[in-house]
């Protein structure tokens, strides 16, 4: 899933530590859904979206089917 999370958090000037810390997973977690590598629960992707004050589809983008 397409997202512009890496950044957002370069914008408000976070380590992916310091994200992960915010919303309570894994920096790994962080940084694989910023490589597209892993898309995130709904109640995770609530957690980002609430973090930076956007919806859901304002971080994420669903491929085009």
């Amino acid at each position: 899933m397409e997202n512009d999370l890496k950044v957002r958090r370069a914008k408000a000037d976070l380590t992916q530590a310091d994200l992960a810390d915010a919303v309570d997973v894994s920096r790994q977690t962080i940084n694989a859904i910023e490589g597209g590598r892993y898309d995130p629960s709904l109640e995770l992707a609530f957690r980002l979206a609430g973090y930076f004050d956007c919806s859901i589809e304002g971080i994420f983008d669903a491929p085009d089917d």
